[in-house]
């Protein structure tokens, strides 16, 4: 006697496996979407504007015009820089420049945003990169 294969669950599986392909397969069409980021062109403030700049590196530290610091430091030495550039000229025109880099992650970022809000710095800008 012969051994006899039987179809019939070999094609229900594979039916199965075939409907799971269809199915997971559409979501990531929704994974890959396109952003295109604005870009800006407008003229420079004549107004004199001091800065403070936040570098934020892409292993996510942070730097206060060029010395490191570290994040549980960043609202202290930010608010003490921001006080000794309004006691030195008197203006309040002070600027919170954050240099992030392209690869840092969102959540440095978001905190050099909490510790300029934390210090009383509204006015917040982003650096980038003009393309040549």
């Amino acid at each position: 006697m012969d051994p006899e294969i039987n179809l019939i669950p070999f094609i229900d599986v594979l039916l199965v496996v075939l409907i799971f392909l269809m199915i997971s397969t559409t979501f990531t069409h929704y994974q890959e979407l396109a952003i295109t980021l604005p870009t800006a062109n407008g003229s420079e403030s004549q107004a004199e504007v001091k800065q403070i700049h936040i570098a934020v590196s892409r292993d996510g530290r942070f730097a206060i015009n060029g010395k490191v610091t570290d994040r549980s430091q960043l609202s202290a030495a930010l608010t003490q820089l921001s006080g000794q550039a309004t006691q030195k000229e008197g203006v309040n025109r002070l600027q919170v420049n954050i240099d992030a880099d392209a690869k840092a992650p969102h959540q440095a970022v978001m905190s050099a945003l909490e510790s300029a809000r934390d210090a009383n710095r509204p006015n917040i800008v982003f650096s980038r990169q003009t393309k040549k």
